[in-house]
């Protein structure tokens, strides 16, 4: 079996994945954190931009990633 004949097989079911992993995406970009503080309304911010520790730190590189098998499934779902 050759991949061609594999693509072609998987092709009825991209427009499903798809729609799973752009679910997921937008899920995981509602997670992230805003990166200001409360402070911030009045005027404060006491964020320090670019220092991601812990849970946001894995839903970043997460969504990073549901990201990537996105742009892949759209690509496949065009060329197919």
């Amino acid at each position: 079996m050759n991949f061609l004949s594999l693509l072609g097989q998987i092709k009825p079911y991209l427009p499903a994945a798809q729609i799973a992993v752009a679910l997921i995406l937008i899920i995981l970009v509602l997670l992230q954190p805003r990166g200001e503080s409360l402070g911030s309304a009045f005027g404060q911010s006491f964020a320090v931009p670019g220092k991601l520790r812990g849970i946001s730190k894995h839903i970043f590189w997460f969504t990073l990633s549901i990201g990537i098998i996105f742009v892949v499934l759209a690509l496949l779902r065009l060329l197919l």
